[in-house]
Formats: structure tokens, C-alpha cells, sequence
């Protein structure tokens, strides 16, 4: 693991809305949050808590309009950064629903992707074979890479796709929005070894967000968040997460009812 000074991720008091036909909704009401590199924290939550809009806030999504707060990444602020810009300090987005690429191969997109976030190409031959390696750890046919990006492929495969992208570039922070969803038992292991792998390999901070504790068995946080209505209902450990398992999520619903 890295011995470098650790980065801070840090969400102060961040509001956030989107437009909608019946006007302007209020989806983040005042999140505060602090992620330090090596550490793992699981954003739990119901469907409609916030969680998504937390993810691509912090990537820059332009459709999530920020009404106030902060979001700085070792002092700096991320927020007034365009989305490559955040790419390039840093922050790597796994997204719910991989979007596919048609036209570009898996193997220029790392490529490319890599020269833009190190402001140089990598030497082809090292690149090569650490794709291969990560790829056969991944479990993913090498085949893969002459293939347009995320086209024809199954959930599992797109979310393997975006652990690969993880292990390759090598970010500072990443946020894993709910990377567990769709996938079965078999997949669900091999990419969260992935996720494993690249925290102890580089020391990233992790903001893992998901709906179930499933995959907490697998990759074990260091804190838990539980979104309630766009707010921090409850923070702790990893024992929050295995309560959350046998009590689930009605308790703070009605306590905002």
C-alpha cells in the first residue's frame, strides 16, 4: 500500500437538486462527508434516498444542479472542475449502468483514457501485458479488448469492464455505484476481488454505494452511512451494516413519515 501523504475527499453540507416537469426537486439536503485514501465507506440507503445523486454529483454529472456545499479534494475544489478535470485529479466513477461505446475497442478506450489521465501514453508493451494480467484476474476472455465498448455485453461483463478500468488507472478516489446489482454470486466475488485487489494495491479511497449488504461480505467497510430522504440518517461501522441486514430500512422511514 502506498506510504504517501493520504488524500481527503471531503463533502461539506452539500445540496443538490434536478429539474423536473413539476419544477425544481430537492434530491441532497445537506450531506457531510469525509473519505480518507485506504478507507471504505458504504453509502446505504432505500431506492430514492439520494445515494445515485451523491455519485454523479461528485463525478459532475451536469443533469445534478449543486444548490450549496463544497466538495474538495485536498483543498481543491471539485466542484468549479470540468468532468475530464476530476478524472485527471483523481476521482474514478463506476457506474449503475455502464453506457456502451460504439466503434471504440475496449483496448483503445484503457488506452486512452490512461494517456489522458497521465497526460502521456504508456509504453505499449508493459500496457499490454498489465491489461492481459488484469483482465485474466478478472476472469475476462481476452477477446474482450478487440470488442466496442460495453456492446453485446452482459451485466456482469460491463461491471467487470469497469473493475478493469479501476485497476488500470489507478484513481485516488473511486465511487462504485452499486456495482452489485445485477450480478450473480460467481460474478459478484470475482469483481470485488478486483475492488480488494486495487485498495490494497494503490491505497484508493473507496465510496461504495449500494442497496443491499451482499456485497459487504465480500469487501468490508470501514464506515457505514445510511441515507435517509437526502440526508445522513445514521452513520457507524461495520456492525450498522449487518443490523441494516435484519432490520432493513423501515425504521428511519417512519421516522420521517
Amino acid at each position: 500500500m502506498s506510504t504517501a501523504t493520504p488524500s481527503q475527499l471531503v463533502i461539506r453540507d452539500l445540496r443538490v437538486s434536478i429539474d423536473t416537469e413539476q419544477g425544481s426537486k430537492p434530491i441532497l439536503k445537506g450531506v457531510d462527508l469525509t473519505l480518507t485514501s485506504g478507507e471504505i465507506h458504504a453509502v446505504m440507503g432505500p431506492n430514492g434516498s439520494g445515494k445515485s445523486t451523491l455519485a454523479y454529483t461528485i463525478a459532475g454529472h451536469p443533469r445534478y444542479r449543486v444548490d450549496g456545499g463544497s466538495i474538495e479534494l485536498d483543498g481543491q475544489d471539485v466542484l468549479a472542475m470540468s468532468v475530464d478535470e476530476r478524472a485527471r485529479a483523481g476521482l474514478f466513477l463506476a457506474m449503475q449502468y455502464p453506457v456502451e461505446i460504439p466503434g471504440v475497442t475496449v483496448s483503445n478506450f484503457l488506452r486512452t483514457a490512461k494517456t489522458a489521465i497521465d497526460g502521456e501514453a504508456p509504453a505499449i508493451r508493459g500496457w499490454t501485458s498489465g491489461v492481459r494480467e488484469a483482465m485474466e484476474k478478472l476472469r475476462m476472455d481476452p477477446s474482450f479488448a478487440a470488442r466496442n465498448v460495453n456492446e453485446g455485453f452482459s451485466g456482469g461483463e460491463k461491471k467487470r469492464h469497469e473493475i478493469l478500468q479501476l485497476e488500470l488507472l489507478k484513481p485516488r478516489f473511486a465511487v462504485l455505484d452499486e456495482t452489485d446489482s445485477g450480478l450473480d454470486v460467481d460474478a459478484l466475488r470475482i469483481v470485488s476481488e478486483g475492488v480488494n485487489r486495487a485498495h490494497q494495491e494503490t491505497g484508493l479511497g473507496i465510496l461504495l454505494i449500494t442497496h443491499y449488504t451482499r456485497i459487504l461480505r465480500y469487501i468490508q467497510p470501514d464506515f457505514v452511512h445510511v441515507f435517509v430522504d437526502g440526508t445522513v440518517a445514521e452513520e457507524g461501522g461495520p456492525e450498522l451494516a449487518e443490523r441494516l441486514e435484519d432490520e432493513g430500512y423501515d425504521r428511519y422511514l417512519a421516522a420521517r413519515a
